[in-house]
């Protein structure tokens, strides 16, 4: 399966929703349905836009973002590898209030009174609200792992927020010497975007080798079985970076025991690596503290929803989307989010200004680059079932690919990018 921009602002992932609905008068009457979302990511800022779009007159919308541009986390592993810079991945609301009409409010979301409709920001202020599209992202568990916290992760960084995290990971990546060792914790399930430790691990491999130091070592520890697109990523580590990368499993290291950020230390059950010239920490993921505190998560940490609507099980004038939400078998990546935010766009627009009910349906493409010209994918479509979303189809790519197939799923990535782009900001 490829994609296009054409195929992916057209139909992917309920794209077309908007422009087949038979909107009809408003219906509020004179008033209009105040429509709020909070986080301006993949999610959020589609969710804004297309409910700005298909509201017909009948919604306003304001989109609550703390940050004035947004710094995709997909494609930050790219600036590791030297691929793309910084300023290609950073991008400006300002379309979204020019274009749309949104109401841009720059301010952390201090809190949610559900029982009112309104939302408390850092200066004091309120925002009441209709319905509200949650969109805040993960948070990171600084106690998942044993010696490390959240003032640690200047020296053990996680980089799993893209922004000063991605660029001090890149600093500290370009200055490992040669023969240098680099571990990495891996994180548990569920968290964002299953293949990104992965792809990082080759992004970094790439720059090693690139610079000449291909006696530099990439041990990463992961308390998971198996993970995604694991052949694939074995396969290419081979490859192109031969007895560069090591995975080690939790039946081979056990356990991490601790890690000592002052030295640089990891000690597992198995084995200490000791000073190592790098130690990326990606602890385990839990949904945005606005969305637990408000009462929304469940014991996962992650928030229960409606697959029909993306309404919160724990309240349906909220819409969580992204990765803060229960998805189900659906994966939580930036292609994941804007196929949810629209499912909820139309049920907002069916609820707030007559739209017709449309069937619900899920699409996600997780691209993975592992060299130049060598990148892979998997992704399938998914559905309502069961009171959860289900996969109803998928596809993965090949071992043994031919290198004319791989360059070509690789452009497919880049074009799918500024047509992500354009779908959710422009």
């Amino acid at each position: 399966m490829s994609i296009t921009r054409r195929q992916f602002t057209a139909g992917m992932g309920q794209a077309a929703v908007l422009a087949s609905m038979g909107l009809s008068a408003p219906a509020l009457g004179n008033s209009k349905a105040k429509v709020v979302v909070i986080g301006g990511g993949a999610g959020g800022a589609t969710a804004a836009k297309y409910i700005s779009k298909g509201g017909n007159g009948a919604v306003d919308v304001t989109l609550i973002e703390a940050s004035k541009s947004y710094i995709t986390c997909f494609h930050s592993n790219l600036v590791l590898g030297g691929m793309k810079t910084m300023e290609n991945i950073t991008h400006s609301y300002d379309a979204l209030g020019s274009k749309y009409g949104i109401k841009l409010v720059h301010q952390h979301a201090a809190g949610i009174d559900r029982n009112a409709r309104r939302i408390s920001l850092a200066d004091g202020s309120t925002v009441e609200y209709d319905a509200l599209v949650l969109s805040p992202g993960i948070d990171l568990k600084y106690d998942s792992v044993p010696g490390w916290s959240k003032a640690d992760e200047e020296k053990m960084p996680h980089g799993w927020k893209a922004g000063p995290q991605t660029l001090l990971l890149k600093q500290m990546l370009d200055a490992t010497p040669d023969g240098g060792v680099i571990v990495m914790l891996a994180p548990p399930n569920p968290y964002r975007c299953p293949p990104g430790p992965y792809e990082r691990v080759s992004m970094m491999a790439h720059t090693l080798k690139r610079a000449g130091k291909t006696k530099c070592k990439i041990i990463i520890l992961d308390p998971k079985d198996k993970f995604s697109k694991q052949a694939l990523f074995l396969e290419g580590w081979e490859k192109h970076y031969p007895k560069m990368v090591e995975w080690l499993g939790k039946d081979i290291y056990e356990k991490i025991v601790k890690v000592d950020p002052s030295t640089n230390t990891v000690e597992t059950s198995f084995e200490t690596y000791k000073n190592a010239a790098l130690v990326n920490v990606i602890p385990a993921q839990m949904a945005g503290a606005i969305a637990r505190d408000a009462g929304l998560a469940d014991e996962t940490g992650f928030c229960p929803v409606n697959p029909e609507t993306m309404q919160s099980k724990m309240d349906p004038n909220i819409y969580v989307i992204g990765d803060a939400c229960g998805g189900g078998d659906m994966p939580k990546s930036a292609f994941g989010a804007n196929s949810q935010a629209k499912v909820a766009v139309a049920a907002i627009c069916e609820k707030y200004a007559g739209a017709a009910h449309r069937e619900t349906s899920f699409n996600n493409i997780c691209w993975s680059i592992i060299d130049d010209g060598d990148a892979v994918k998997v992704g399938g479509r998914y559905i309502p079932q069961d009171g959860k979303i289900a996969s109803a189809s998928s596809f993965i790519s090949k071992t043994g690919e031919d290198a004319g197939v791989r360059k070509m799923t690789l452009d497919e990535n880049l074009g799918w990018y500024d047509a992500m782009i354009g779908d959710t900001f422009l």
